[in-house]
């Protein structure tokens, strides 16, 4: 085939594709078989593969999955992606319409939408190409998703015609039941461990950084909203969901324009009874008002808009057997009771175990083994037993007992004072090593480089940790056993761990994981001790005398060094060359800064914000990280956040990096 003619193909058989998707997903009507579309798909990948320079980012085939990656990149949205109000009975939302009508009058639409138990998040096209993808995070910043995003059938690359020159989509990622139930059966055969429901499945399939894994899992994507918009406009919801169609992105087709109380319960009712048979879970409906300006008018309250809100379903129940308590250890330590029932199906999905919480829940149920409980699901998520059946007892139940001693290591559990949970006081617990571990390594603490999330859990199946000290004991040999390791690789992470013996005490004792220690905690306790020996013969009376550590903090800590295995493996890790040290600038509260506060917030120059803290510590003052009336200077660095505006808003001082240094210079 002549070099124009096979150009012409690739770009025919892109659209052509592109076109195929769009009456499939968005249209729901498509025009050839699976089959067809698969032969046209394993063409265009032979015609780009021979041809790479003819390859387009935005083909179809960028949706098989590209290079895993390192890790996910922080994104802030340009508008904050707002969560929503809840109500959950008919009394709740009619105050909410009444609100509406106060406001806008007798006349206006609302929209009705499936509420979709999934993973928002935003889509960033520019001139009609995605450019980002990003999760929804703290509602001001989320995570770069984009390379995963792509491997989503119903997106769409670049958008089909009459697009806006910029468009910040936002919807929600799912996984369609019949996927789910297919994954968690492939995990069952493979021994992996099964996801809990359809949205933790399809929040850890976007989260995967080998975008291959997220192309296989089938998931979904159904767009709802905007964050802005450039280039088109809309007047109301009603006329975004049809132009979202137009440009080639996928909505439900539930929606519904709404113009009355009545009809709103109509619809409310109408949608719930379809749930059960709906091929996604659903838990409630949204109720968005129609006109933009109605919108406008109405605003917004703390972090949700006043102009929308979930009306939730009702909690699904279920009657069963209570046929056991076993406990759990959570990754901080707490020692969790989970109720095994005789199985039940609740919503559409067989329950065998339910959460208890706590002793104080347990015991507030009246609860014993062989009781027949209610098992309720409230929003699709873990189910809880909430109730007893008292009349069905038979005076065989059992009373249930909570350990004295940890399940997985046996070491003692303490329950505090004024606190629900028992805890573990191990740091080293099997059932909380992984977590500890990756504490552990992280930049803050030991920062060994390089030894991540992915590393901790290769070692960990290969049983080659089973304490923090077990790192200081790996040898390169041993580390090209490992499956995929070569020399330079184990090479380079031996060293990094040989790196981090030399370290700080600060760094060491905020690496332990001691509850309630964080790293300010960690910097005024080395200063005050000046050792580890010291810290590790402190009385609670010389805890208490440490600058911000109250009876609370002390107490957390004097527990850790009371359990034997903590000292233990301290031990361990000194005999195996961890070195902690320390050599305080301001011991005796001397330094130009001195009684002074600082805040960081932005990118500086040159200076990363732990540099710039431990120079601003160095030099006698306070690093916090929030403002406050008692802040004295905020150091500012590009694209400061909300701190920068509460600062002014308070009168607080401002420096960017050359004035700390001007500051510190004298």
């Amino acid at each position: 085939m002549p070099p124009s003619s096979t150009k012409q193909r690739i770009e025919g058989l892109q659209k052509e594709i592109e076109e195929h998707d769009y009456r499939y997903y968005v249209l729901d009507k498509p025009i050839i078989s699976d089959e067809k579309y698969d032969k046209l798909f394993k063409e265009l990948q032979q015609l780009e593969e021979s041809n790479p320079q003819w390859a387009s980012p935005h083909s179809p085939t960028q949706k098989v999955g590209g290079k895993p990656l390192d890790k996910f990149k922080k994104v802030k949205h340009s508008r904050p992606m707002l969560s929503l109000q809840n109500v959950y009975t008919s009394e709740e939302f009619t105050q909410v319409f009444s609100r509406w009508r106060d406001t806008l009058g007798a006349s206006f639409a609302v929209v009705g939408e499936p509420k979709f138990d999934g993973l928002a998040v935003e889509l960033v096209y520019e001139n009609g190409f995605l450019a980002v993808a990003s999760t929804r995070g703290d509602g001001e910043t989320g995570e770069d998703v984009t390379e995963n995003v792509k491997t989503i059938k119903s997106v769409p690359l670049r958008l089909r015609e009459n697009f806006p020159k910029l468009l910040e989509v936002r919807g929600e990622i799912i996984l369609m039941k019949e996927d789910f139930e297919a994954l968690n059966k492939q995990r069952a055969k493979s021994g992996e461990p099964l996801f809990a429901n359809p949205r933790n499945a399809a929040a850890g399939s976007i989260r995967q950084l080998d975008p291959k894994i997220a192309a296989q899992r089938k998931l979904d994507l159904f767009c709802h909203g905007i964050g802005s918009m450039t280039g088109v406009t809309a007047t109301s919801h009603w006329e975004l969901l049809k132009l979202f169609n137009v440009w080639g992105l996928r909505t439900h087709t539930l929606y519904q324009s709404l113009t009355s109380l009545s009809a709103i319960e109509s619809f409310y009712k109408k949608v719930e009874s379809q749930r059960d048979s709906l091929p996604y879970e659903i838990d409630g409906i949204v109720l968005k008002i129609n006109s933009f300006k109605d919108q406008e008018e109405l605003g917004f309250v703390a972090r949700s808009p006043r102009w929308a809100i979930a009306y939730k379903f009702k909690a699904q129940e279920g009657i069963t057997e209570l046929h056991d308590v076993v406990f759990q250890v959570g990754r901080t330590g707490v020692i969790t009771p989970v109720a095994v029932l005789k199985p039940v199906w609740v919503g559409g999905v067989e329950v065998k175990r339910a959460g208890l919480h706590n002793e104080d829940q347990v015991r507030e149920l009246g609860l014993k083994i062989g009781d027949t409980v209610v098992v309720k699901r409230a929003g699709d998520v873990i189910p809880d037993v909430v109730s007893v059946i008292e009349d069905k007892r038979t005076g065989k139940e059992k009373k249930i007992v909570f350990p004295k001693h940890c399940p997985a290591c046996h070491s003692h559990i303490v329950r505090n004072e004024g606190e629900a949970a028992h805890r573990c006081t191990n740091m080293a617990c099997p059932a909380r090593l992984a977590e500890g571990l990756k504490h552990f390594c992280s930049k803050r603490a030991m920062n060994i480089e390089g030894l991540g999330d992915k590393w901790i859990d290769l070692l960990q199946e290969n049983k080659l940790i089973t304490h923090f000290s077990s790192l200081y004991d790996l040898d390169k040999e041993t580390v090209m056993t490992l499956e995929r390791q070569g020399d330079k690789s184990a090479q380079k992470l031996i060293d990094a761990i040989a790196r981090s013996k030399e370290t700080t005490l600060d760094r060491f004792l905020f690496a332990l994981g001691i509850p309630l220690v964080g790293e300010r905690t960690a910097e005024l306790l080395a200063t005050h001790f000046g050792s580890l020996s010291a810290f590790m013969k402190a009385s609670d009376e010389e805890l208490t005398h440490v600058e911000e550590v109250g009876p609370t903090v002390s107490l957390r800590i004097r527990q850790f060094l009371s359990e034997p295995k903590n000292r233990d493996e301290i031990d361990r890790l000194i005999k195996k060359g961890v070195q902690p040290h320390w050599e305080s600038h301001n011991q005796t509260g001397l330094g130009l800064l001195a009684g002074k506060t600082f805040v960081i917030t932005g990118t500086l120059p040159s200076l990363s914000r732990d540099e710039a803290a431990l120079l601003i510590r160095q030099n006698g003052g306070k690093v916090t990280n929030s403002v406050s009336k008692q802040t004295d200077f905020l150091v500012v660095g590009d694209d400061a956040g909300s701190k920068l505006q509460k600062a002014q808003a308070l009168g607080v001082a401002q420096l960017d990096e050359a004035g700390l240094k001007k500051l510190i210079s004298g």
